[in-house]
């Protein structure tokens, strides 16, 4: 990997780029490593000059979950490829990265002349305040053609994981995760645990006795408040979830593992302890630098293991340390002028270490992130949701946020964590036969396979769809995986090479792809 032709920082977010010694800083190639030593600094950028292809397509990542955007496409010279980036031309394939958990949050900008590495180095909205400390930003690499653009992407995704530890023995969750979620019928409403316990017995009778048990999750709507509204996390809603650890207990007893959903970083009323940063209800979120706030996490995750839970799924953490989700993020990631209560650490470590404690104090509770910064939740989580929410009311959100980040995300799978493209849902609101089609794509991708399953909508027919949906993705799916084979064309892929077949899937209604917007 060469050196970079250039380097500039940038001091304050107001400033502009400069040569590191214009600004007192120190920005060292260490073989890949780059080091930087500073007092205060914003961001660093790094300049490779490579004359690229006319006819490159350029496929880049997203910061935390795609939105339906992720595609191979011409010179955009402005824009953002979070983590890495591939180009693919007649001349072959190539690309660089950055390896997962880095202490910086890095993109790309990539044109006819070369390409740029942004290192983001900020304290939320503000200089990162180093006191001098020499930082290792990020750890670059550059990979080369591996045969096809596809081959090429898995051996990047390999590369950049290289250096994540072992997993723990025995590992959380070591086999196929497949299991309910309701949300996508409930959406955290008038449910109760009656109706918690039937997801639970559907999920088991879908399984139909296999050896790897499946997961029955408590999704959303649980506690005392209205939706998403945020901690304590100590209770259930009064008279509808009275004794969680029965719940759970009750659930074990069924023949599935329980799981629990929770949003860490938000509570439903004004804390002393809240983030300055941007957000839609000021006051609420939680400032993650706080060590009052970490002991609220880490007291909230013992708690989940004491009433036999034996999975979490905390959400909302990237929009509430930002105020953003992904397509707003950009190159600014939040608003300018703020900064968490330690200026010390930059954002990327700050939010390194809230996965940290939240790995290290769920033990062996199975943790899925869900708004979580995958590159660098990669290694911290067993499974992660790659993708925005599918739906359980518009068939074209599941085709678009589903399809899409299964496409274009599957070669992080079980080398960043367990991908999660979210629930197969079956409701009356949405149509089955494109439903299973998607139900048949991620059985047999291997991936994690979840449910929303409206009791309405069941069949016998729908059951055994479900039914052999459920059991390909137990068994981990197609041996030999799946391959999206007209990704370079297409943003939701028909064609999958699985096994020696290749399949064609119809994602479309009759009126074709509804436009967004």
């Amino acid at each position: 990997m060469n050196e970079p032709s250039a380097v500039f920082v940038q001091t304050d977010p107001s400033d502009g780029l400069v040569a590191p010694s214009r600004a007192g800083a120190e920005v060292r190639w260490n073989d890949g490593a780059v080091e930087v030593t500073a007092e205060r600094i914003s961001r660093v950028a790094l300049r490779w000059s490579e004359k690229l292809p006319a006819d490159a397509l350029i496929l880049g990542d997203a910061w935390e979950r795609s939105y339906g955007d992720l595609q191979w496409r011409h010179q955009q010279p402005e824009r953002l490829l979070p983590w890495y980036f591939l180009v693919h031309s007649g001349a072959g394939t190539f690309g660089l990265g950055v390896d997962v958990q880095p202490n910086a949050f890095c993109a790309w900008t990539v044109d006819g002349d070369g390409f740029t590495l942004w290192l983001d180095l900020r304290n939320g909205g503000g200089p990162v305040h180093l006191g001098g400390r020499t930082l290792t930003a990020a750890v670059v690499r550059r990979f080369e053609d591996a045969g096809t653009p596809w081959q090429t992407l898995n051996a990047a995704v390999a590369s950049m994981s290289t250096r994540l530890p072992a997993r723990p023995e025995p590992a959380p969750v070591a086999g196929p995760v497949v299991g309910a979620n309701n949300w996508y019928y409930a959406y955290g409403e008038n449910f109760d645990e009656k109706a918690v316990l039937k997801d639970a017995s559907t999920i088991v009778e879908l399984a139909d006795g296999h050896p790897v048990k499946p997961f029955s999750v408590v999704d959303d709507g649980w506690y005392p408040g209205s939706v998403c509204s945020g901690g304590p996390w100590d209770r259930g809603t009064p008279g509808v979830f009275d004794d969680m650890a029965g719940t759970a207990a009750a659930i074990k007893e069924i023949g599935a593992r329980p799981g629990l959903w929770f949003r860490p970083l938000f509570v439903r009323e004004p804390s002393a302890y809240a983030s300055k940063g941007p957000h839609d209800k000021p006051g609420r979120a939680l400032d993650p630098t706080r060590p009052q706030v970490v002991d609220g996490l880490r007291a909230d995750l013992h708690r989940f293991q004491s009433w036999g839970f034996e999975l979490v799924k905390h959400d909302f953490s990237t929009f509430d340390i930002f105020g953003n989700f992904g397509p707003a993020m950009g190159s600014s990631l939040t608003s300018d002028g703020w900064q968490f209560h330690d200026p010390a650490r930059t954002t990327a470590e700050i939010v390194l270490d809230f996965y940290r404690e939240v790995r290290t104090a769920a033990d062996d509770l199975v943790v899925i992130g869900c708004n979580t910064v995958g590159h660098l939740a990669a290694g911290l989580v067993d499974v992660q949701r790659i993708g925005d929410d599918t739906s359980g009311r518009d068939w074209e959100r599941t085709r678009m946020m589903g399809v899409n980040t299964l496409a274009f995300r599957l070669p992080q799978h079980n080398r960043f964590f367990t991908v999660d493209a979210d629930c197969v849902p079956c409701t009356p609101q949405t149509p089955w036969e494109l439903n299973a089609r998607y139900l048949d794509l991620i059985a047999r991708s291997g991936t994690a396979l979840f449910l929303s399953i409206d009791p309405a909508a069941r069949t016998a027919e729908i059951d055994q769809a479900l039914r052999d949906g459920v059991r390909l993705a137990l068994d981990g799916g197609t041996p030999g995986g799946i391959e999206p084979a007209d990704w370079l064309t297409n943003t939701t892929p028909r064609a999958w090479r699985t096994g020696d077949a290749t399949v064609e899937y119809d994602w479309l209604q009759p009126w074709g792809a509804e436009p967004n917007g």
